[in-house]
């Protein structure tokens, strides 16, 4: 054995670890990491100077910019959209997404209501416009699309103040709390998981094609949280089964630019075990190439019963999750999602900083493992 391996070995020995050495990897007996390709990114603050100067501060150069300036009854405005890729590129940043405008607000908030509603000739019109805004995310060099097929809006019950962590507020959800709360249907009253993918399909019919042209991966987030059968009248399409619910979304079509903006704390939430049940997941979904981005957002609990705590203190090990994410080859970026609040003024900002720089580390240990 080499010295160089041979001290290495001994090092690792002494720490417990497991080192990824070329004379083993050569004898066949363990296979060498994969590359990693994947980059912290976000999604918060738009193209700001401001908050393009705070993300670059943090090391954050990969973007989810938000969306353009809509120019009514038409879609976005290629103009404004080429502005705001030219105000990244000033910092050095990738501006590799947009929100597409079906979003997680709910049926009621909606800003395109009748595609989810299911009413025609009402969404014709509707998806006309979500058409030209593909085009426009595809003239602009935009890779991703990340949107939402809900009725409900993300749902949570009330706040947790946890002591230990100076007193950050976490959003709740309990389903025993909800049904409480006695909250009314929405206008779209009652919706069977067959109807909700029927209006998907719909959608999906005709925006898919035009992606394709275009090369926009169009990324779904799933309903945050997964809930019971009929919920509010609703079953929501990753409900109650939430892998079964991917699956079936991820078999509608054969396209590589048909997948997920997967939200891993939403996925969690449909868990009874979360730290064992989402690696799986993962495995499935990226084996097929469907992984177009990632919400790294963090639960203490499971099915109908979490809160939302910062990434190191959940019950996901997001050290396995980020191995995951690197041998299944995905490349997008790992972006910070719902944080924890807090009066303070600056502290969402706070939560923020904080996670991006725990991304960073994560990755940058998966990438050493790699080397």
């Amino acid at each position: 054995m080499k010295r160089k391996s041979f001290i290495r070995t001994i090092a690792a020995g002494s720490l417990g670890a497991v080192v990824w050495e070329p004379e083993v990897a050569k004898a066949g007996n363990v296979a060498k990491p994969k590359k990693v390709l994947m980059k912290v990114g976000c999604q918060s603050g738009g193209t700001s100077i401001e908050n393009l100067e705070f993300k670059a501060r943090h090391g954050v150069y990969n973007l989810d910019g938000g969306a353009p300036k809509t120019i009514p009854g038409k879609g976005w405005d290629l103009e404004d959209s080429l502005r705001k890729k030219e105000a990244c590129e000033k910092y050095g940043i990738s501006l590799d997404a947009y929100h597409f405008p079906l979003a997680s607000s709910g049926i009621d908030r909606a800003e395109y209501p009748n595609i989810m509603l299911g009413k025609s000739p009402e969404r014709d019109r509707e998806i006309e416009i979500l058409q030209q805004m593909i085009q426009v995310a595809g003239k602009t060099g935009i890779k991703v699309l990340n949107y939402n097929t809900t009725i409900l809006p993300v749902l949570r019950t009330g706040k947790f103040t946890d002591p230990k962590r100076g007193n950050a507020i976490y959003s709740v959800w309990n389903y025993e709390e909800a049904l409480k709360q006695n909250h009314p249907k929405t206008v779209a009253g009652d919706v069977s998981i067959d109807q909700m993918f029927e209006r998907i399909t719909y959608l999906l019919d005709r925006i898919l094609p035009v992606a394709k042209e275009y090369k926009v991966k169009m990324a779904n987030h799933i309903a945050d949280p997964p809930t019971p059968v009929g919920y509010r009248g609703i079953t929501r399409w990753n409900s109650p089964d939430v892998f079964k619910g991917i699956q079936r979304f991820a078999k509608l079509y054969d396209s590589e630019y048909h997948g997920f903006n997967l939200c891993l704390g939403s996925v969690a939430e449909g868990l009874k075990d979360p730290k064992t049940e989402i690696l799986p997941i993962i495995k499935w979904v990226g084996e097929r190439n469907q992984i177009f981005n990632i919400h790294m957002r963090n639960i203490k609990g499971g099915w109908n019963n979490f809160q939302e705590v910062y990434p190191d203190n959940g019950d996901m090990n997001f050290l396995h999750v980020v191995r995951a994410l690197r041998d299944v080859g995905y490349s997008g970026m790992v972006m910070p999602d719902h944080v924890p609040h807090h009066a303070a003024t600056g502290s969402d900002l706070q939560a923020f900083s904080f996670c991006y720089g725990y991304i960073k580390g994560l990755i940058q240990t998966v990438s050493d493992e790699a080397a």
